[in-house]
């Protein structure tokens, strides 16, 4: 695996741990968004992007976050203790004293990939984080490329 670019946009909170969001370009081929840098206890780290778990409301049947205490769609008082996993599954497992709220939707499958994405990663935001205290720095835009800003094969 070749990390052949790193984008990072800074946020505008100083006083957040949200850091940055990132997206990393693998061989010029495939693109993860959606990486956050957050300043951690022991200093900066990259997490994955990642997805809201949910579960079902029994009345409607509408999808709502486990820490919702009322459905989204009817109102109906949900059960407070439907996070602790007796129908949930993975989503209810403990972590570390935590209950498991989010799941990753792209992550390296072991330590040296982590290290390899961590290291190029926070190496950029080093990089962004000087450029932004430079006078008349312009933030990179982050939202959906244009054609422009990747080769993109059109058949």
């Amino acid at each position: 695996m070749n990390i052949t670019e790193v984008r990072v946009k800074l946020t505008e909170a100083k006083k957040n741990r949200l850091q940055a969001f990132c997206s990393i370009t693998i061989d010029n081929d495939f693109v993860v968004r959606d990486l956050k840098i957050i300043e951690g206890y022991k200093g900066a780290f990259v997490a994955m992007p990642s997805r809201k778990l949910a579960d079902k409301c029994p009345k409607c049947n509408s999808k709502n976050h486990l820490r919702a205490r009322f459905c989204n769609d009817c109102g109906a008082k949900l059960d407070d203790k439907r996070a602790l996993g007796e129908s949930r599954g993975e989503a209810g497992e403990e972590s570390k004293g935590k209950f498991k709220l989010y799941a990753d939707t792209a992550h390296p499958i072991n330590s040296n990939c982590r290290d390899e994405i961590e290291q190029k990663v926070l190496a950029a935001y080093k990089e962004e984080t000087e450029k932004a205290k430079q006078p008349g720095y312009k933030p990179p835009v982050m939202g959906e490329p244009d054609t422009d800003d990747y080769d993109v094969e059109t058949s």
